[in-house]
């Protein structure tokens, strides 16, 4: 299951008629938007929504059948559980963090950018971004992790050469195990033009 079918199946789980809707399900063989509406007390639409995402995600079965020659749907129970399954590694920065290493960064020019030292001076504690022009402009503001502090801190000036993660992982003497927590605050950082890649 995708995160996104997730997302819409707890989305309609949470509903307060869910319970009593799948009872439905599992005790007719099959059932119509209106006959379900009509059961449960709801709109005929919020029925439809219901057994349509159902149907999407593979719990249901609609069948087209007619009445007096007026074609309508009818649903059907599938399953008997409902899982849901979510991969959460696809998730991560990179399915293979070690390729990115070698890509070369640096500061962006004018990037309208502030980094906060900790308390030691030793490496940045977070990095504030100034998004927009004018009385429209907002600040976003990141908290670093100790790691992403370190190699920040080490992040070459907009003057100087390009040089890649890796040194500057090397540099900051962050561990290499940490490379997907340092490439996620570098994606996020070159989406936000602080940091541009050569």
């Amino acid at each position: 299951m995708t995160f996104k079918e997730a997302a819409i199946l707890g989305s309609f789980l949470a509903k307060e008629y869910t319970e009593e809707f799948f009872k439905l399900l599992v005790n007719y063989r099959s059932i119509s938007s209106s006959e379900a509406a009509s059961r449960l007390n709801l709109h005929i639409k919020t029925a439809q929504d219901f057994l349509e995402a159902m149907t999407k995600l593979g719990i249901l079965e609609k069948e087209e059948v007619y009445e007096k020659k007026r074609p309508y749907n009818r649903y059907t129970l599938l399953v008997n559980r409902i899982t849901i399954d979510l991969d959460l590694e696809v998730l991560g920065t990179k399915t293979d963090p070690q390729d990115h290493s070698t890509m070369h960064i640096r500061e962006h020019k004018n990037a309208g950018v502030n980094f906060y030292t900790a308390r030691n001076n030793e490496y940045f504690s977070s990095v504030a971004v100034w998004i927009g022009k004018g009385r429209e402009r907002t600040e976003r503001k990141i908290n670093l992790t100790k790691p992403q502090g370190k190699f920040l801190f080490h992040l070459p000036f907009p003057t100087a050469y390009f040089e890649s993660v890796a040194t500057i992982m090397r540099k900051a003497d962050v561990e290499e195990s940490e490379i997907s927590e340092i490439l996620d605050i570098v994606y996020a950082l070159i989406e936000l033009k602080v940091i541009e890649k050569e």
